[in-house]
C-alpha cells in the first residue's frame, strides 16, 4: 500500500494467501461461486469505503484506489468490478450525476471543481463501455451525507451560527478541521442543498451561503432583506478591523514621540502627537459609524424576535380558537347543572348508606370501654422481688475492717458505777410518785459517771 495514505487496514492484510484471493480477478459469471464473489465484493467495498473515511475526503476514482492499495508491487484486479457494483448498489454516484440533481450552476463561479467531464467519458457512457475510466470521480453517497451533518453542525456551533449568510471564503475557514480539501467541501454543500439546508448564489461576484436556521424545517431564498443584512454584516467587519488598526497606529505614534523626546528632539515628537491625534480623531469617526452599524443589526434581531414572538401569538390563537370551536356559553353552563344533579345524587347515597349503620354507633362506648380493657389486661403484671428462705435476723459477715455494724455501738463499762444505794432509793421513790399520780417535776437528770 500507498505510504502516502493512512488508512485502516483489515486483519488479513498480511496474509498472503487471504491476499492472493483477494487481489485477483473476478469471475464473469457471478453465479459460478457466488459465495466466493460474493466474499470478495464485501471484503472491498468497506475496504474502499474506509480508506475514503480516513482520508477525509468523499468522492474515490480507481487511479487513487489502485495506487492505494498496492502490495508487493501488485495492484487489485478487481477494482473496476468493485466500482461498477458499488454503483449499482447505489452507494456511490458519478460526481456529475450527483451534482445534476441540484441547482448547482455556482460551481463553475470560479470554486475549482470540474464537473463537465471530457467527452470520452460520456462517449463510454453512451456506448455501453463496461470499463471505468481511471479519473472518473465518484461520490461515495455515506460519506458525503456525514460530512454535510458534520458541516452544519460545525456551523451551528461557531461564532457565526446569528449569521443566516455566510461569505464562501468564511465558509471555507469555518470548514477547515471537517472537510480536507475544497472539493471535499463543495461535495457537503451540494448535499445540503439536496435536504433542503442552505442554498448559495452569487452576490456582486461574490459566492454566498445561506443556511437553515434553528427551527425551521428547510431553508428560505435569498431575499432583499438577506442581502442588506449581510451587507451591514460585512460593514461592522470592515469598520472593526479599521478601527482597530487605526488604535495600532496611534500607539505606534505615541511611542515614537516617546523616543524622540528621550533623544531630545521635541520638534520631531511633536509631530508625532499631531499625527497621533489625527489618527485617534479618524478612528473615532468610524467608531462612531460602527457602533451605528451595530445598533441596527441589534434593531433589526429585535425586530425578528418580536415577528417570532408575534407568529407564536398567532399561532396560539388559531389553536385557541380551534379548541374552543364547539364550546358555548348555553354549552357550558348545561354541563354544569349536570354536574351538580350528579353531585346531588351521590350525596343522598352516600347518605342512605351511612345511614344502615347508625345504630351501631350508639355502642361505641362500650366498645370503647372494653377496648380500655383489653389494653389494661394486655399490660404486663408487677414484678415482686423473691420471699427470702433464711433468718429473718440480720446476719452480718465482716469482711472487712469497720464493716461490722458493732462497731457503732458505745463501749460496754467494765468498772463499778460511781453511784450509793441512797441515790438509788431516791430515784425509785420518784419513779413511786410518779406512778401514784403525781406529775414528776422534771429536772436536769445528773449524768452517771463510771468510777475512776
Amino acid at each position: 500500500m500507498s505510504n502516502s495514505t493512512k488508512t485502516t487496514l483489515p486483519p488479513e492484510w498480511d496474509d498472503d494467501e487471504r491476499m492472493n484471493f483477494m487481489f485477483s480477478d473476478f469471475k464473469e459469471n457471478r453465479d459460478v461461486n457466488t459465495t466466493d464473489w460474493d466474499s470478495k465484493m464485501d471484503f472491498w467495498t468497506a475496504v474502499v469505503t474506509q480508506s475514503c473515511r480516513d482520508r477525509g475526503t468523499v468522492c474515490v476514482n480507481l487511479q487513487d484506489l489502485n495506487k492505494s492499495f498496492r502490495r508487493k508491487e501488485k495492484s487489485p484486479l478487481g477494482l473496476g468490478t468493485v466500482i461498477q457494483s458499488m454503483a449499482r448498489c447505489g452507494k456511490i454516484q458519478r460526481e456529475s450525476e450527483f451534482a445534476a440533481n441540484v441547482d448547482c450552476g455556482w460551481l463553475s463561479w470560479g470554486v475549482g471543481l470540474l464537473l463537465v467531464k471530457p467527452l470520452k467519458w460520456t462517449f463510454s457512457t453512451l456506448l455501453g463501455g463496461n470499463r471505468v475510466p481511471l479519473e472518473e470521480s465518484f461520490v461515495v453517497i455515506e460519506l458525503v451525507k456525514e460530512k454535510a451533518a458534520e458541516l452544519l453542525g460545525a456551523y451551528r456551533s461557531s461564532e457565526f451560527a446569528s449569521r443566516s449568510i455566510l461569505s464562501f471564503q468564511e465558509l471555507c475557514t469555518l470548514s477547515s478541521d471537517v472537510c480536507a480539501d475544497e472539493s471535499t467541501l463543495c461535495m457537503a454543500l451540494l448535499q445540503l442543498q439536496r435536504d433542503k439546508q442552505v442554498t448559495v448564489s452569487l452576490h456582486e461576484g461574490e459566492k454566498i451561503v445561506k443556511f437553515c436556521q434553528t427551527g425551521q424545517d428547510r431553508v428560505t431564498p435569498v431575499s432583499d432583506v438577506d442581502i442588506g443584512i449581510y451587507q451591514l454584516q460585512c460593514s461592522e467587519k470592515l469598520l472593526g478591523e479599521r478601527v482597530e488598526k487605526l488604535g495600532l497606529e496611534a500607539d505606534k505614534c505615541k511611542e515614537e514621540a516617546r523616543l524622540l523626546l528621550r533623544e531630545g528632539k521635541k520638534s520631531q515628537a511633536l509631530r508625532c502627537l499631531r499625527g497621533r491625534k489625527r489618527v485617534e480623531k479618524r478612528a473615532d469617526n468610524l467608531f462612531a459609524k460602527l457602533e451605528s452599524i451595530r445598533g441596527i443589526l441589534d434593531r433589526i434581531a429585535q425586530s425578528q424576535t418580536d415577528k417570532m414572538v408575534m407568529q407564536a401569538y398567532q399561532a396560539g390563537v388559531s389553536a385557541l380558537r380551534l379548541s374552543l370551536k364547539d364550546v358555548t356559553v348555553e354549552r357550558a353552563e348545561s354541563l354544569v347543572d349536570q354536574i351538580q344533579e350528579l353531585c346531588d345524587i351521590q350525596d343522598e347515597v352516600s347518605q342512605t348508606i351511612s345511614g344502615g349503620v347508625t345504630s351501631a354507633d350508639e355502642d361505641i362506648d362500650e366498645l370503647e370501654k372494653e377496648l380500655k380493657w383489653l389494653v389494661d389486661e394486655s399490660k404486663p403484671d408487677a414484678v415482686f422481688p423473691e420471699i427470702p428462705t433464711n433468718h429473718l435476723g440480720p446476719v452480718w459477715e465482716p469482711s472487712l475492717p469497720g464493716d461490722n455494724q458493732l462497731d457503732s455501738l458505745p463501749t460496754v463499762p467494765r468498772s463499778h458505777l460511781n453511784i450509793s444505794t441512797e441515790q438509788l432509793e431516791e430515784e425509785l421513790n420518784q419513779l413511786t410518785l410518779t406512778d401514784s399520780g403525781f406529775q414528776q417535776k422534771k429536772s436536769p437528770a445528773k449524768r452517771l459517771e463510771p468510777a475512776q
